[in-house]
């Protein structure tokens, strides 16, 4: 019986995992293949493949600038917001008070509110204070957006972590902030990995904030790319030669931390 239901349950996954692969496996192979048979009805699934379409993309046009910008961004962008993220958590899981629970609350709501309701105010105020077009402005907001689930996340595993360490690291000489650096920090690195993992994917696949706020020169992967767009067939092909490009660094990145990642998820939990 219980063979049974872990068949099914196998066969299940796989269904689930097939449904959501489809649409990456589809971009792969409009990537490679020539307009005309892109729209091919019924759909081409045997064709000679084409290099034209990521050639245009990687070498014709200055993709390979975008590129740079979008890993540059979504480098910096976990170094701000999780640095700024574990001090506070650490402090909330240290201070547990009414008002500190209640303090959590108020910037958790932060994180509720939806991106379009700010991304006007946001432009206006970067265009007037010469911040449009620059690729820390989209760092700083990132990372703002970021830093409420980063403290909730964090603030898990350092509740983990009993006050006898804290107060055992203090005996021995350090301060408080020593403690934390010296004897805490380490402790909940994998919960660091997750946080920053997360903010990767924040600022690698965010659009709608990297569209009003970047111009020619800090375009990011995600904008370009939906750039080829309208009624011309090749359009199609170019723009899934550049989803590829925007795809495959995050699977290689996500194999790479993949232990760390799965680690950091089961090493805590966010407590009340």
């Amino acid at each position: 019986m219980n063979s049974k239901v872990n068949k099914l349950g196998l066969i299940a996954v796989l269904l689930i995992c097939g449904v959501f692969l489809f649409p990456v496996v589809w971009t792969v192979s409009v990537s490679f293949k020539e307009p005309v048979d892109a729209f091919a009805m019924p759909p081409k699934w045997f064709f000679v493949p084409t290099l034209e379409n990521h050639i245009y993309i990687w070498v014709e046009q200055p993709f390979l600038r975008y590129l740079k910008n979008s890993v540059l961004v979504s480098f910096f962008t976990p170094v701000i917001s999780v640095s700024v993220s574990a001090l506070a958590a650490y402090a909330f899981s240290r201070w547990r008070t009414g008002i500190a629970r209640s303090s959590l609350l108020f910037i958790l709501t932060f994180r509720m509110v939806p991106v379009t309701l700010i991304v006007l105010p946001l432009y206006v105020i970067a265009y007037n204070v010469g911040m449009h077009d620059n690729p820390v402005t989209l760092v700083l907001i990132y990372s703002a957006l970021n830093i409420p689930f980063s403290l909730w996340l964090l603030r898990g595993f350092f509740m983990d972590i009993p006050l006898a360490l804290d107060e055992a690291a203090m005996i021995d000489g350090c301060t408080r902030f020593g403690a934390f650096w010296r004897v805490i920090l380490p402790t909940v690195r994998p919960g660091l990995i997750a946080a920053s993992i997360f903010s990767f994917a924040l600022a690698w696949n965010e659009y709608f904030v990297a569209l009003m706020l970047t111009g020619r020169r800090t375009k990011l992967l995600t904008v370009a790319a939906a750039e080829y767009r309208g009624e011309l067939i090749q359009y199609w092909s170019y723009s899934a030669a550049a989803a590829v490009g925007i795809i495959l660094p995050a699977v290689v990145f996500m194999m790479i931390v993949q232990r760390y990642f799965t680690r950091g998820l089961t090493f805590g939990a966010v407590k009340g």
